[in-house]
């Protein structure tokens, strides 16, 4: 058998503890690299995980609860809205490298090192529950729960500019002070509101009193059910609100559009008409349509919708943090100015609704309508025409031209388009055909799909003549404010983060 060289002892031990400590270093330097590189690299949360869309749905039950507790006011929950994620921004915008707040001043930008997702949070977070502590303040316990639940402290009210909570404090507190006196009269703070907030200090009165129409282009109060056999008239609705400051735009007249079509006029006469026909063929699709743009998700009225569809629009396209501020910013801020610029337009034109203009033109001839709950359409004098709504909501309370759908919707449309740069939208949902306006009375159940942000405008905007509650120039006059609306926040939009 052939001779084998063995190597010493000592030479062979050396070598095999150098190799065994080359491959231990190796390792240790290997998942020390990997420690580094997962640190740096932390898995952001995105769509619904993310901090600020997380708010955005406590915003959301925030405005369902107002709504049930002061039933519908849609111009003052897009002002809380519309605030709301001003203060969002304004905190964040101290954890950016660019971007400028609205209201917030005096408050430095972080150094570079303090841009962390991690303050971003915090500081969000704790603008968000100041803000909506204020404007939604009796589900303040169900905000300062979600604090905890975050891993953060509702009662630190540290207002110092160099801590994450301090400028999160300091960014609602700058909100809501800045808005105190801005015309939405929250704090029965105008002249002549005697101590009552929202009370409406311009003393308007309607032209025509319920029980008498003696100038049928103007608004006329019509009785609804109170649900328990007796009637009342609801007053105007904030009718002062288009005295209230805009955040993006110049004012609330900026883009006021020309006046409506009158009575003796073809177009008016047409109108009118298509209205009682639409009405008289409602499908269970339109039915369904009508239903979901008049109530909205939660019933959040119409700023709240659209913060729905924006919400889809997160959960679509996985947004981080920072997208969804910079995307719930622009679009409420839009809904909120939306408002008041159709609100100047319904103050300025105090125009008449279908409700009257119907009863106008029709009284004395036979048409075919909606007769009412668990009625269906039969045969009637035109002088008892009606929307297609419940008896205790049967019109929107204030004078129709432009329309708050329409002018909205077509805002917050534009505004999302713009923002992600494409028309595309995808949504859809179902819901059962008459459900919310005759429940013994139910269809089938309907897909509704919104293909773009365009349709849904447009689709938001015809419910409204299909339901009986506009005419097509309220319709088509708000879309196009509201696109204008839309457009000019753009710029607003821009400056505000920063971009030259």
């Amino acid at each position: 058998m052939k001779e084998i060289r063995k190597m010493p002892i000592g030479f062979k031990g050396f070598a095999m503890l150098a190799l065994l400590t080359l491959i231990l270093v190796g390792c240790k330097e290997s998942s020390k690299s990997e420690k580094t590189n997962n640190e740096m690299e932390v898995e952001e949360p995105l769509g619904a995980d993310n901090v600020a869309h997380q708010w955005s749905e406590m915003a959301i039950l925030g405005t369902a609860h107002d709504t049930e507790k002061f039933n519908p006011r849609p111009t003052v929950t897009s002002r809380f809205l519309g605030l709301i994620f001003v203060s969002i921004f304004d905190a964040w915008s101290r954890f950016d490298a660019q971007a400028i707040p609205v209201y917030l001043k005096d408050v430095d930008r972080r150094p570079e090192g303090e841009l962390t997702l991690e303050n971003k949070e915090i500081a969000v977070s704790y603008a968000a529950y100041r803000a909506l502590s204020e404007y939604y303040y009796s589900d303040e316990p169900m905000f300062a729960d979600f604090m905890v639940e975050l891993g953060l402290d509702p009662n630190n009210t540290s207002l110092d500019p160099n801590t994450p909570e301090g400028i999160g404090n300091l960014a609602a507190k700058a909100v809501i002070e800045a808005r105190k006196g801005d015309g939405a009269n929250q704090y029965a703070e105008e002249e002549g509101s005697n101590g009552v907030p929202y009370f409406d200090y311009t003393g308007y009165e309607p032209v025509n009193p319920v029980d008498e129409n003696t100038d049928p282009n103007r608004w006329q109060p019509k009785y609804f059910s109170d649900g328990k056999g007796g009637r009342f008239a609801p007053s105007c609705l904030t009718p002062f609100w288009d005295k209230v400051e805009p955040v993006a735009l110049k004012s609330g007249d900026q883009f006021r559009p020309g006046p409506p079509p009158k009575i003796g006029s073809e177009q008016l006469e047409k109108e009118v008409m298509e209205v009682v026909e639409l009405q008289a063929n409602l499908t269970d699709y339109q039915k369904a349509l009508v239903e979901f743009m008049r109530d909205g998700p939660q019933s959040v009225q119409q700023a709240g919708h659209w913060l729905n569809f924006a919400q889809e629009v997160s959960l679509r396209d996985n947004h981080t943090l920072d997208e969804d501020v910079k995307m719930f910013f622009y679009n409420q801020v839009v809904a909120m100015d939306a408002f008041i610029a159709s609100w100047d337009s319904k103050m300025y034109y105090d125009f008449a609704r279908p409700f009257a203009l119907v009863h106008e033109y029709y009284s004395g001839q036979k048409i075919k309508a909606w007769g009412g709950v668990g009625k269906g359409m039969v045969e009637m004098d035109g002088s008892q025409w009606r929307p297609y709504s419940p008896d205790t909501f049967l019109c929107p309370p204030f004078p129709s031209y432009t329309s708050g759908h329409s002018t909205i919707s077509g805002g917050c449309a534009e505004a999302l388009r713009l923002w992600t740069g494409s028309d595309e939208f995808g949504y859809e949902t179902e819901l059962v055909a008459g459900a919310l306006t005759e429940p013994n009375n139910i269809g089938d159940t309907i897909t509704l799909k919104f293909p773009t942000f365009t349709e849904t405008a447009n689709m938001a905007g015809i419910s409204r003549v299909l339901g009986g509650y506009h005419i097509q120039s309220d319709n088509i006059a708000g879309l196009e404010l509201g696109k204008d609306v839309a457009r000019e926040a753009w710029k607003f939009y821009e400056k505000h983060i920063g971009k030259e």
